[in-house]
């Protein structure tokens, strides 16, 4: 099976971003469609990863709409799924499964990034500062410790290039203190949940990254949820403090790539480089088997 790379529907202004082509469809909602193409270090990667889309937009639609989740009753985006709700011309397309009918948003220009363990570049920062974006933590913890209480990390949401870690009064600055702490309690509270929920299914979500927009004046969380695209998750039998994890994400991508850029291959600015079958199949795998566990459904 080939990954989809793009999607081209004839007829509606496109948007395209690192993984998604986003179309206008004029009456104050948008068609969402998730491409396979997998994004690492802010460079998207020269070919991608078969039914990842569908795999990110039947979790998200799973996590914002299911009674199972603990989180669907958070005001969101997501209007459906069903391809049959929307223009011909999609159906047309074979989006089934990967196309999502969503409320048009204001979107806040940050990402709203909550870490209940101490990984990535979280964990980086922690060995030469003992912080975590402005966050002082307690000496001498470990990679992939626990941290005694989820801590909020924002960054800068990027089209294009590099997102970058900023501090909380940073945020505030470009969206406002009450907005800002409207956005922070919520994505807290989210992660919470949703950590609780995974757990006793087996899987660790050790962080997370939120969007969050107005609709009718109202904040609304949009976007991908709780996906191995914006999501680290580890399985929790396995867990041990104190060294890396086993992935069900896009990490175990990451892990091949620093390999290229420590053996000088690749730099991380030049455009994605094209991977390798096997770490294509695995990654396949693991974005299939998460979400087997947390919604306890097949994927077909």
């Amino acid at each position: 099976m080939e990954a989809l790379m793009q999607t081209n529907v004839l007829g509606y202004k496109r948007r395209q971003g690192k993984v998604r082509d986003i179309y206008d469809i004029g009456d104050n909602t948008l068609v969402v469609a998730a491409t396979d193409r997998i994004s690492a270090f802010d460079r998207v990667m020269a070919n991608g990863i078969p039914n990842k889309g569908k795999v990110l937009t039947l979790l998200t639609q799973f996590w914002l709409q299911s009674p199972q989740s603990p989180i669907s009753d958070f005001h969101n985006h997501l209007i459906s799924i069903d391809i049959r709700t929307m223009p011909g011309p999609f159906q047309d397309q074979d989006l089934t499964g990967r196309a999502m009918l969503c409320q048009k948003a204001e979107v806040f220009p940050v990402e709203c990034v909550v870490r209940g363990y101490l990984t990535g570049s979280g964990w980086k920062e922690y060995q030469e500062t003992g912080e975590v974006c402005g966050i002082k933590l307690p000496d001498n913890l470990l990679e992939c410790a626990r941290l005694s209480e989820p801590i909020f990390t924002p960054s800068t949401k990027a089209e294009t290039g590099h997102d970058e870690n900023i501090s909380f009064e940073e945020m505030c600055d470009r969206i406002g203190l009450q907005v800002a702490e409207l956005l922070r309690s919520a994505s807290l509270k989210i992660y919470r949940l949703a950590h609780n929920f995974a757990l006793v299914r087996g899987v660790i979500i050790a962080d997370t990254k939120f969007e969050f927009g107005m609709v009718d004046g109202e904040v609304t969380l949009i976007d991908e949820v709780l996906t191995p695209d914006s999501s680290r998750f580890w399985p929790a039998k396995e867990y041990e403090p104190g060294r890396g994890q086993f992935s069900y994400d896009k990490q175990y991508v990451r892990d091949w790539l620093q390999k290229l850029c420590d053996s000088g291959a690749w730099d991380k600015d030049s455009p994605g480089p094209s991977l390798p079958e096997d770490i294509v199949s695995t990654t396949q795998s693991r974005y299939i088997e998460i979400y087997k566990r947390l919604t306890g459904q097949d994927f077909s």
